[in-house]
């Protein structure tokens, strides 16, 4: 007599029936001879390296970025003096939206969400001290991407840093932006084209820099289900590398610093088995429809953060332990990046206690649990291998659907691929307000305690001292300077020169992003999102 189980049915995030046990018939009936292989080759489910761990840690980042530069650059001292090994970037509203701090669109956000950096002077004392030689620094930056992008190159030329040696990634994702997250100015296809001039430009004169990072992060935040966010992630990339070979950028070129940036939930065993799924995928597309023959163009290469939409402002001591499973998640998935999110993030900007806490987590996972020592360690297991194969199956779907309308654009302009996320999003309300989804602390084992007090608050001074020191450093530049290359950048959006050393040009000779940006705004105009109801 068979024992009575706990739920009426046993379902993923993404709603895919749990078997009560998997064995080999459940993943090998529908296989490829070259879905599993090894590590390190086509289609790289395993891993893209054949090592993995075993050569190479991954890149442990932490988010940060708060108030002003000199701010973010001693929390960013502290980090790596901790143990960090790359560097995460954090900007404010008014410079991810494109505004100086000065803007009028700025009042009450400057320093708020991330750093304010308006001018060359505020990259220099955000990096001020830090080996840009030996870091790799990752940019969370979008609409801007390109500007941010300068200012930083502008610093290492004024160090003498070749930027041959330069390491690090801008997200520079606008596709994303028009699906999940909104911080958007131009229509996508100018936004195309900044993006795909970043590649061109980085692909001969910044080798080491990852010229996007494809996100499905966000798309994940919004309420989307672990398939949407490969579908929708990779359906992205497919359309950015679309657009680079009309312009005819070389696939085995620009294609190898591609990155992508994923979420990770709490369904431990649907995390593990989406990574494997997206890396298969990836190499595939690349491959077979983009005839792709380096396979370091074939590979993901992914960095990845825990969910931040999973983090309780109720007992927030419950979120180390969720950011734990989750690192842990993304370490058997085979990241090459991490970023461990603090415990008080659903209060506040981390404080220096939390961040240290998150850190140490993936050094726990790194150093103490053997997990590192052996590659693709859940490669062969039933469950896995076959919750990798549905997961594909569904996001091919999908993608086929998404290609079926148009593509991307035509269904980011119709609303189409905002309304699956919300519809999934709101499924998942519904399921937490029934109790068929439980969050401990919030819908269930429910406590009374006081508000915590040592949550990190941005003083309204630092948004006075900020716009101070960027008036006077407008007030010292030479102004026909200013409006030459204003007139510069007009110019070069109007055609078809590449923006990137009109840019470089730009910052060096005084301009402010805020600046560059209205210059685009005049000649691109700005894009309208269709509300579907």
């Amino acid at each position: 007599m068979k024992d009575k189980e706990r739920k009426p049915s046993f379902k993923t995030s993404s709603n895919i029936e749990q078997k009560r046990v998997y064995s080999e018939a459940d993943w090998s009936s529908d296989r490829r001879p070259t879905d599993l292989g090894e590590a390190g080759v086509y289609p790289f489910t395993r891993g893209v390296q054949d090592t993995m761990y075993r050569g190479r840690l991954w890149t442990m980042r932490q988010y940060a970025g708060f108030g002003s530069a000199k701010e973010s650059n001693e929390r960013y001292k502290m980090l790596l003096q901790k143990g960090t090994t790359g560097l995460s970037v954090a900007f404010d509203l008014p410079t991810q939206m494109g505004y100086d701090s000065d803007h009028v669109m700025a009042t009450g956000e400057v320093g708020k969400v991330g750093v304010a950096i308006s001018s060359l002077e505020d990259m220099e004392v955000l990096l001020a001290d830090l080996p840009l030689k030996d870091i790799s620094t990752s940019m969370t930056i979008n609409s801007t991407a390109g500007i941010l992008l300068a200012l930083y190159i502008a610093v290492a030329k004024k160090r003498g840093v070749s930027l041959k040696d330069l390491k690090g990634t801008v997200q520079n994702d606008l596709l994303k932006e028009y699906i999940a997250r909104g911080t958007y100015i131009y229509p996508p296809k100018p936004s195309l084209r900044i993006i795909t001039d970043i590649f061109k430009f980085c692909t001969e004169e910044v080798p080491g820099w990852n010229t996007i990072s494809i996100s499905g992060y966000h798309i994940r935040e919004a309420g989307s289900t672990a398939v949407q966010e490969v579908a929708f992630t990779l359906a992205n990339g497919l359309t950015y590398v679309q657009a680079a070979v009309e312009r005819g950028l070389n696939v085995d070129e620009f294609a190898k610093r591609l990155s992508f940036f994923f979420n990770v939930h709490n369904n431990f065993f649907e995390e593990i088995a989406k990574f494997r799924a997206a890396r298969r995928m990836w190499a595939r597309f690349m491959k077979e429809r983009f005839h792709a023959k380096d396979p370091g163009a074939m590979k993901l290469r992914f960095h990845s953060q825990v969910a931040g939409s999973t983090l309780t402002a109720q007992q927030p001591e419950n979120n180390i332990v969720r950011v734990a499973l989750q690192a842990l998640a993304s370490v058997l998935g085979g990241t090459q990046s991490l970023h461990t999110n603090s415990m008080d993030e659903a209060l506040g900007l981390p404080t220096e206690k939390a961040a240290t806490i998150a850190l140490r987590t993936q050094q726990v996972i790194a150093y103490e649990t053997g997990v590192a020592d052996v590659v693709d360690p859940m490669g062969g297991s039933f469950y896995v291998e076959s919750l990798t194969n549905e997961i594909e199956k569904r996001a091919l779907e999908y993608i086929e659907r998404i290609e079926g309308l148009g593509g991307v654009i035509p269904c980011v302009e119709s609303g189409w691929i905002q309304n699956e996320i919300q519809n999934a999003s709101y499924q998942f309300q519904k399921d937490l307000e029934a109790k068929r989804e439980i969050v401990v602390g919030m819908n269930e084992f429910v406590q009374t305690e006081a508000p915590p007090t040592d949550v990190l608050k941005i003083s309204e001074q630092v948004s006075k001292e900020q716009i101070a020191r960027l008036q006077a450093f407008k007030a010292k530049r030479d102004s026909a300077k200013v409006e030459a290359q204003l007139r510069k950048i007009r110019e070069a959006a109007s055609g078809t020169q590449n923006l990137m050393p009109v840019f470089i040009e730009a910052v060096e000779n005084g301009v402010t992003l805020g600046e560059i940006s209205e210059e685009l705004r005049k000649v691109f105009g700005l894009f309208k999102e269709s509300i579907t109801l």
